[in-house]
């Protein structure tokens, strides 16, 4: 009997993980492997900007060029509902003191942004074109970094939440921006948001939405 023990406890661990994994199974996600170079996203709808498929050692991403010096953006996925969250990966240069600024949204143009502003050193949400919170940030120009924006059902409100970090580190465990809300948030596609104040590209990768899990 003390042998089957072990199977038993492994089984269960099995049984588990199948069940948290069906918890977190993406609504959409895109890492641009399939889509044509050269081309925007097939079904993606670009707000502004010229967002075209680029490729670099083998691994192909979404990039928006460094010019002109603006705020642009582009929608991909169904229009979404609440408890989402969402997670893309963003690389950016600075220039001198000049910084860009990226991030990723829920809830369409006019919905919940999460930006790294890194001419101000913040993480910061937006609601449309206007910031409403703003913590400090530390980024690193030349690397990778990962956001997650979730917009979430609490008590008789809403709750936004944000984090980043370095795509090379594994994910922190608490939100680092947190803004209660009363009012239902608007509902849209998610959306990737790129301002090249640095005049150098911005890329985007490893997009992926999900039902609010934690």
């Amino acid at each position: 009997m003390k042998s089957l023990i072990p199977l038993a406890v492994a089984f269960a661990g099995l049984l588990c993980s199948v069940s948290a994994g069906a918890d977190v199974k993406p609504i959409y996600e895109n890492n641009f492997e399939s889509a044509a170079l050269d081309k925007a996203p097939e079904g993606a709808m670009a707000i502004a900007g010229d967002f075209l498929v680029k490729q670099e050692g083998g691994n192909k991403f979404l990039e928006l060029p460094g010019e002109p010096l603006d705020t642009f953006g582009i929608l991909f996925g169904p229009a979404g509902q609440t408890d989402l969250s969402a997670t893309a990966k963003f690389f950016g240069t600075k220039t001198g003191r000049k910084y860009p600024a990226f991030g990723v949204s829920l809830g369409g143009v006019g919905g919940y942004r999460l930006i790294m502003s890194g001419g101000k050193k913040m993480l910061e949400i937006f609601k449309g074109d206007e910031v409403v919170k703003s913590v400090p940030f530390e980024w690193t120009s030349g690397e990778w970094t990962k956001l997650r924006l979730q917009v979430r059902k609490a008590g008789g409100g809403y709750v936004v939440e944000g984090k980043a970090w370095p795509a090379s580190a594994a994910e922190p465990k608490d939100w680092q921006i947190s803004l209660e809300v009363k009012d239902a948030p608007p509902t849209g596609r998610v959306g990737l948001w790129g301002s090249p104040f640095s005049g150098t590209p911005i890329r985007f990768d490893d997009l992926v939405v999900t039902s609010k899990n934690d």
